[in-house]
């Protein structure tokens, strides 16, 4: 954790965290434990397809935009698909090979309503702010420079199609945005996620407000994520500190093998390759 001086020069501790550190929290207590706190780590589950596909697009992304110039074009794009691809989850060489394509696809599209001369601000850029007392950080798939003000992209390739509520009522969205104005110097108020599949982009403009609503809803999260954790250190019961929430999404938790509550929520399990199930048709 971060140190600053507070009030009368004594020492406030912050809490560094990721939007995904306090997100994961708000999901399920219990995942986070396991996942920040639980030394070693418990065994997770096999990979996931969907989770691979996501990974090698973001990367195939990140790296287009730092070819020459010149080389930016949307077969470039499909190619680099192709140099990261991993069969990782999937059911077989053919169903992998597929999804390969499809995600040439997908990238190679997108690419083509790019401007390769406009030069995002960051690509996979960490970015970082302060608050009273989180100390929060993470990376963004892209910073775009529009006029004099920066916007927060984030990529998403998942089955479920973005509406303008998903990027309002994003809190990483939101952090990512005022670590970003932080971190570049520039005001930053717009967000969008660019859902590759249908190309749909939902764009959300902040203002002060919401931004700082967002602010106090992650400073109210990351003060009961700390409450536990230093309940836990003194001897408290693990598992009244970080009860599971479930819920269907536990048929997806990467912990679920070590969760009887959540083995119990999720019904039949879910096979790694599940989740391409109605992506493969979008």
């Amino acid at each position: 954790m971060a140190t600053q001086l507070g009030l009368e020069g004594m020492p406030t501790r912050l809490f560094s965290c990721t939007p995904s550190r306090l997100t994961t929290w708000l999901d399920c207590p219990r995942r986070y434990r396991m996942t920040y706190l639980d030394r070693p780590t418990p065994p997770k589950g096999p990979p996931w397809a969907h989770n691979t596909v996501g990974a090698v697009v973001h990367l195939a992304l990140a790296r287009w935009w730092s070819e020459p110039r010149e080389r930016r074009t949307p077969a470039v794009a499909r190619a680099l698909v192709d140099r990261a691809w991993t069969t990782d989850g999937f059911s077989d060489d053919a169903q992998a090979e597929r999804w390969r394509g499809l995600a040439g696809d997908m990238v190679e599209r997108y690419a083509a309503t790019l401007d390769p001369a406009d030069e995002p601000v960051g690509v996979e850029r960490t970015v970082a702010t302060r608050s009273a007392s989180l100390a929060v950080s993470g990376r963004v798939d892209r910073v775009d420079l529009r006029g004099d003000e920066l916007v927060v992209v984030d990529y998403k390739t998942g089955r479920h199609v973005l509406t303008t509520d998903d990027a309002r009522g994003s809190l990483a969205l939101a952090l990512y945005a005022l670590a970003s104005a932080r971190t570049l110097r520039r005001p930053c108020t717009a967000v969008e996620l660019h859902h590759l599949p249908t190309g749909r982009v939902a764009r959300f403009d902040h203002t002060e407000e919401s931004l700082a609503r967002h602010l106090s809803r992650a400073e109210a999260i990351g003060a009961e994520a700390v409450a536990a954790a230093e309940a836990l250190a003194e001897g408290g019961d693990p598992a009244d500190l970080f009860p599971p929430r479930p819920s269907r999404g536990c048929a997806w938790c990467d912990f679920a093998r070590g969760c009887p509550a959540g083995l119990a929520a999720a019904g039949q399990p879910k096979k790694p390759w599940d989740g391409l199930a109605q992506e493969e048709v979008a």
